[in-house]
C-alpha cells in the first residue's frame, strides 16, 4: 500500500493519524480501499478544521459543524454517516492510545440514514442481459462470462476484477473469491457460468503473461471502471432502460436465491457478509413474494 499518510497533517494530528492508519491496516486487516477511505475522511476533516488546530482542542461541536458543512456541500446522508463513523473510530483509537484525554465524538450524533431497499432485476431481465453478449469475438465472450459470474456468485465488482486463473475449479464447479479484508470464500458456480468460462478460457488461451482471469484488450487485468461500462453497454443492448450496474446483479442474486427457498444463513455465506444483519435487508426485498405466498396458500388469507 502506498505510504501517503506521513504528510497527512503538520500538527500533533500527524503521529496519531499515522498510528491509526497503521492500526487499521495491520491489526484490523482492512482492505486497501477501506484504508484509503479512512485517510480521505481524515484529510477532509483536517482541511475543515484548518492547520492551526491541535488534536486535543477538537470538541463535539466541531464534529457537529463538520457534518453540517458536509450537508451544505451536498453529501447524501449515507456518505455523511460513513464519514462520521470514520471520525468516531479515529477518536476512540486516540482516546485508547492516550493521545487525547476524552473522545469528542461521544458528544455528537451520527446522521440518520433512511433505509433504501435495493431493487433487483427479474429473472427474465437477467436472461435478456446475458443474451445481449452474443458476439463470437473474445471481448464479447469475456463479457458474457463476467456477467454469468456476477449473477452466479453474487460477487462484488472488485472480487471479479481480482480473480486469478488459480481461483477457478471448473471440474468441481467452484470459484474462490477474496472479499473485504482479503477474506476468502469458496462459492459454487452454475452450469451456465461454467460453460461460459470454458469458452472464454479456450479463447483466452495463452493470451497472457498475466494470471488474472479477465483481461483487457491490451492483456492487462480489468479495472472497475471498465466493468461498469461493460455492464451498462450490455444493458443498453438488451433494451433495459433502468440504471444497471454490477452490484445490481449481486442484489438480484440474493433476492432470487431467497425467492427460490434458500435460507438467509446460506445467502449470508454466499455473499461473504460477516454479520447476518447485513443480509437481512434482502428479507425486506423478499416481502412481496412472502405476501403472495400467504395470500395464495393461507386458509384464512
Amino acid at each position: 500500500m502506498r505510504k501517503a499518510y506521513p504528510d497527512l497533517i503538520q500538527s500533533d494530528f500527524t503521529e496519531s493519524a499515522r498510528r491509526y492508519l497503521e492500526f487499521v491496516r495491520i491489526e484490523c486487516g482492512l482492505a486497501k480501499n477501506s484504508i484509503e477511505s479512512y485517510e480521505r475522511d481524515l484529510r477532509s476533516f483536517i482541511d475543515f478544521l484548518g492547520p492551526v488546530r491541535s488534536l486535543e482542542s477538537v470538541a463535539g461541536e466541531d464534529i457537529v459543524d463538520y457534518i453540517k458543512w458536509l450537508a451544505v456541500r451536498g453529501l447524501c446522508p449515507k456518505s455523511r454517516a460513513r464519514m462520521f463513523v470514520s471520525l468516531r473510530c479515529f477518536f476512540r483509537f486516540c482516546r485508547t492510545e492516550g493521545f487525547i484525554p476524552k473522545d469528542p465524538s461521544q458528544y455528537a450524533d451520527c446522521p440518520k440514514v433512511w433505509l433504501h431497499l435495493p431493487y433487483d432485476l427479474s429473472p427474465g431481465e437477467v436472461e435478456n442481459l446475458m443474451d445481449a453478449e452474443t458476439g463470437e469475438n473474445v471481448q464479447s465472450i469475456r463479457n458474457r462470462a463476467i456477467l454469468e459470474v456476477f449473477y452466479a456468485t453474487g460477487a462484488r465488482v472488485s472480487e471479479v476484477c481480482n480473480l486469478r486463473i488459480g481461483d477457478l475449479d471448473l471440474p468441481e464447479r467452484t470459484i474462490r473469491l477474496f472479499g473485504k479484508g482479503s477474506k476468502q470464500r469458496m462459492t459454487p458456480l452454475g452450469l451456465a457460468a461454467v460453460e461460459s468460462l470454458k469458452v472464454y478460457l479456450y479463447l483466452r488461451g495463452s493470451h497472457a503473461g498475466s494470471d488474472r482471469l479477465f483481461l483487457s484488450r491490451n492483456g492487462g487485468g480489468l479495472v472497475r471502471e471498465s466493468v461498469f461500462r461493460m455492464v451498462k453497454m450490455a444493458a443498453l443492448k438488451s433494451g433495459l432502460t433502468r440504471n444497471i450496474y454490477p452490484h445490481l446483479l449481486r442484489h438480484s442474486f440474493a433476492t432470487h436465491m431467497l425467492e427460490g427457498g434458500a435460507s438467509l444463513r446460506a445467502v449470508q455465506m454466499l455473499l461473504g457478509h460477516v454479520y447476518l444483519d447485513t443480509t437481512e435487508i434482502y428479507t425486506h426485498v423478499h416481502r412481496p413474494h412472502l405476501m403472495e405466498a400467504f395470500t395464495n396458500f393461507h386458509p384464512r388469507a
